[in-house]
């Protein structure tokens, strides 16, 4: 299935329904008063994080989304219908953003995580609400409001422990297939990897960790050239990055100037992920000797001025992976998981009686009176119910 990371839709809550203007008429009860029920509440709109769901490929093509409108109130007191929900699934690690306001909404990182994205509109009132010692007959009412529309951008994340960094051709891919099951395509030519893709390193029965490649950055990354940096976003939940170096790099550029493309290309991306825990990794020790490769990672690192510990290793011959891969465990069991910001909840309101209820009954909209009948209490009638109200 193709990998989507990024689609734009648009979600519409429900409109609440009306309320109604109706009045008792029985027999032998001509006036027996107002009995308009409320309109229902506008159906809201959800997210609903799924972790069998690893793309956005389905919201390319179907791009909007609404709730149901509330029903309007009817007679007899009888509150119109509530519209239903609907529930919209996205992949966990998908990031919502409104693109009217630019607000990120949240981040859906755990599975059957909930969030509301867009509140069905309120509830109009019915003529009952409008009664009183010197107002017996109301004619008043109100309608419901509109539903939420939100314009969403959707930028699916992976969630992964470890982020791979380095220039095309540097041994990402390899060294994945190499500690993990997951089998990206791998060649000897620039951009084999098009799409990020996810492995798990398990080091025993009770510890594994979870590494993400993505396709590698180049000069001017940052300005669209190559594959650009929009998949440099899958790397910031990452609690450690490791940059491959290329020790033997097949068009014979530079290895530091290399490693300085990549930390320059994080810097402008940005200081957050520049900022995260960075481990040099020399790779391709198999096409040197051990020697050379020890001297060349020597005068990189010097040249970098990197006072850090670094490790040379061969994807290809897995030298030096296992023991890259346990300080990596060990390093990731002593650092806390980034936590999102806190969720909202999702909200279940009841809006009988709030500020904006309140603000209805001091301004109701009052029927016109050509659309109603002269004979309102006209004792004449035997029974029936006069059922006046606004679709």
């Amino acid at each position: 299935m193709k990998f989507v990371d990024e689609a734009a839709i648009v979600v519409v809550a429900g409109d609440g329904g009306n309320g109604c203007v109706s009045f008792r008429r029985e027999k032998y009860i001509p006036r027996g008063g107002p009995d308009g029920g409320d309109g229902g509440d506008g159906g809201d709109v959800y997210l609903l994080a799924d972790e069998n769901l690893n793309t956005l490929i389905d919201y390319r093509f179907e791009k909007s989304f609404r709730a149901e409108r509330g029903q309007n109130g009817q007679s007899r007191d009888c509150t119109g219908k509530r519209g239903k929900d609907i529930t919209i699934k996205v992949p966990v690690g998908t990031r919502i953003l409104d693109q009217g306001t630019g607000e990120v909404m949240g981040d859906m990182t755990r599975h059957q995580q909930v969030l509301m994205v867009a509140k069905g509109g309120f509830h109009g009132l019915g003529n009952t609400r409008f009664k009183s010692s010197v107002n017996r007959a109301p004619r008043q009412r109100t309608d419901g409001t509109a539903g939420e529309t939100r314009d969403l951008q959707l930028e699916l994340m992976l969630l992964a422990d470890v982020g791979m960094l380095g220039l095309p051709n540097a041994g990402k891919s390899t060294f994945i297939r190499a500690v993990s099951a997951a089998k990206p395509k791998v060649a000897d030519y620039p951009f084999t990897t098009l799409v990020p893709s996810l492995g798990v390193v398990r080091m025993d029965n009770e510890q594994s960790f979870v590494v993400a490649d993505i396709p590698g950055l180049i000069e001017g990354a940052a300005d669209g050239a190559g594959l650009g940096i929009r998949f440099l976003k899958h790397l910031e939940r990452c609690r450690v990055l490791l940059h491959l170096i290329d020790l033997a790099p097949i068009d014979e550029s530079d290895p530091v100037e290399n490693a300085r493309i990549i930390i320059k290309e994080l810097e402008r991306y940005s200081e957050k992920l520049a900022g995260k825990p960075r481990w040099l990794v020399f790779n391709k020790l198999d096409l040197l000797g051990a020697e050379e490769a020890a001297s060349r990672a020597e005068s990189i690192a010097k040249a970098l001025g990197w006072e850090g510990d670094y490790y040379i290793i061969s994807a290809a011959n897995r030298d030096g992976v296992k023991a890259l891969c346990w300080d990596v465990m060990s390093f990731i069991n002593t650092q806390p998981k980034e936590q999102p910001a806190e969720e909202a909840a999702p909200e279940k309101v009841e809006f009988m009686w709030d500020d904006y209820h309140r603000e209805q009954l001091a301004n109701p909209v009052e029927e016109n009176e050509d659309d109603l009948d002269d004979d309102d209490w006209d004792e004449d009638d035997d029974d029936g119910v006069e059922f006046i109200y606004k679709r």
